[in-house]
């Protein structure tokens, strides 16, 4: 039987190339975007997100087999967190009544790899406790220091996101309605979000700096597509609160060989 999906970010880079692959294995999507998408929404205000899940659900009939959220931005603003994690978060919550009543219901968002640097720990600890006016107050304190700083909401935001999939995944909400909860950690993916830094020499030089790929290098959109697809599929029974770094090999060179150790007596 065809499963229905919503994709978030359905008109370009990997949102794009998510929702052609679940239509070319004859699934149904309705997508959600700024424009060019079943439902035209803006995923960066509440009011926004609240109108975007009452038209997908509408338009599914009640009833959605995945949820996979790929909308998201990279600029060294406030907003980038209202709509990296806010944009996630209560969209995927807004959804759930309609997600339990699918007989197999999955959902997947995409983090980055760039969640393994630096973050501010008073934005990431805004977005947790779910005060989008204080994340939002904060990442724009961090904007006005320019652009550097500024930055620090991308990576935060994506952190913050891990976060709560970790969080959420193993709750009465998600796991207790049987939903498995995961996300998606891409290295440097070829999408017009990228193509301004790759455009030169030193642009790609200091993002292969900072995010080293040795297997495959740069990747396409659809490599991460396929594994949202995997993930959100009935095939997908029990992996739960992951993060899962297809990043061609960037996380294993950042933190290397032993990321147990945490739990080993001292």
């Amino acid at each position: 039987m065809p499963r229905t999906y919503v994709v978030t970010g359905s008109a370009s880079g990997i949102g794009a190339a998510t929702a052609e692959l679940l239509r070319g294995r004859g699934e149904t999507v309705v997508g959600i975007d700024l424009q060019g998408a079943e439902v035209e929404a803006d995923l960066s205000t509440p009011a926004g997100r609240a109108d975007a899940a009452a038209r997908a659900i509408a338009r599914t009939g009640g009833v959605v087999d995945g949820v996979i959220a790929c909308a998201g931005i990279s600029a060294p603003i406030g907003k980038t967190m209202s709509i990296n994690f806010f944009g996630v978060t209560e969209l995927l919550t807004a959804l759930l009544p309609a997600l339990r009543a699918s007989e197999a219901p999955r959902a997947a968002v995409v983090s980055s790899m760039a969640s393994l640097q630096p973050v501010d720990a008073a934005l990431v600890e805004a977005a947790l406790s779910g005060d989008e006016a204080a994340a939002l107050a904060r990442g724009d304190e961090l904007a006005a220091q320019g652009p550097e700083v500024g930055y620090l909401n991308y990576p935060s935001s994506k952190r913050a996101l891990s976060r709560w999939v970790r969080r959420a995944s193993i709750s009465e909400d998600w796991a207790g309605s049987g939903i498995p909860l995961n996300a998606v950690a891409p290295g440097t993916v070829i999408t017009p979000m990228t193509a301004g830094l790759l455009a030169t020499p030193e642009g790609a030089a200091m993002v292969d700096a900072a995010v080293p790929m040795p297997l495959n290098h740069h990747q396409p959109a659809s490599s991460i597509a396929e594994l949202l697809v995997w993930l959100t599929s009935p095939a997908n029974t029990h992996m739960a609160g992951q993060t899962i770094y297809c990043d061609g090999g960037a996380d294993a060179t950042l933190r290397g060989d032993d990321i147990w150790s945490w739990n080993d007596a001292a």
